[in-house]
């Protein structure tokens, strides 16, 4: 048993608990621009190997997380639909003024970054902002790690037929018993969430969301892991005992934040 990996579990979640529960909208996303800087760090860090990232356009853009719910909506959509293009912008002009010290190839792996870390995790503030976004975005969390922890567990002790060998130490039992694993925590809070704070989520509805957001998550999971052995790493950073980095940690809930924000909209 990695004692590590649950020390530091138990450690974190009271964490993050305490920031979604007293922290208002405003505390909230203050704490999602400081993971994402961590884990935009985490990023270009690991592709210094192959390409010169030009950070402070990445860090820069991890801060913007922090002004989602300042801006006024009204505002929203322009600066969204400008958000790429003042990217394009700014990352050529440091290809310009560094007179291509800065290449295409940096550019596009810190373009990479951006909408990996910055892009998806934003989604997970504006989950946070819908109407009782405080009950659905832990809808997000126990797809992401309910899933994880499921199948951590039951793939190390019954997992016996690996699935890729972008992940060899994944299991299809563990995948398995991590989207039925996630299912379940999420269909047991629906229960709280009906019979105390006074909702009334269909059991089938969030079963089938659970289904979805789970296997995206796990999609999200691989994805990382091929980006590691890409620049063949084994974890992004040790920021987080028996976990690795930050980015480790929120791989797979980044991944499924849009799907979440999507099909949250019709629970």
């Amino acid at each position: 048993m990695d004692v590590k990996r649950i020390t530091s579990g138990l450690l974190g979640f009271p964490l993050v608990l305490i920031v979604l529960l007293i922290g208002n909208v405003y505390v909230v996303d203050v704490a999602l621009a400081v993971i994402a800087i961590l884990a935009m760090d985490e990023y270009f860090n690991a592709i210094t190997k192959i390409a010169k990232p030009v950070r402070w356009i990445g860090y820069l853009s991890c801060m913007s997380i922090a002004l989602i719910h300042v801006i006024p909506e009204t505002y929203m959509l322009p600066m969204a639909i400008l958000a790429i293009p003042t990217l394009f912008l700014l990352l050529f002009i440091q290809v310009i003024i560094t007179e291509m010290k800065t290449n295409f190839k940096d550019i596009a792996y810190t373009l990479f970054g951006i909408l990996y870390v910055v892009m998806l995790l934003m989604f997970f503030a504006k989950i946070n902002g819908m109407e009782n976004g405080n009950i659905l975005i832990w809808y997000a969390i126990f797809a992401a790690w309910g899933t994880d922890i499921f199948a951590y567990f039951i793939g190390k002790y019954f997992g016996k037929h690996k699935f890729s060998k972008i992940s060899p130490n994944k299991s299809i039992e563990g995948c398995i018993a991590g989207t039925i694993g996630g299912i379940l925590i999420m269909l047991i809070y629906t229960y709280i969430a009906n019979t105390f704070w006074g909702m009334s989520y269909s059991y089938i509805v969030i079963g089938i969301v659970g289904l979805v957001l789970s296997i995206i998550g796990q999609v999200g999971d691989f994805a990382a892991s091929s980006i590691k052995r890409y620049v063949d790493i084994k974890d992004y950073s040790n920021l987080i005992p028996g976990h690795g980095g930050m980015l480790d940690r929120i791989d797979s809930l980044i991944f499924l934040a849009p799907f979440a924000y999507i099909l949250f909209m019709f629970i």
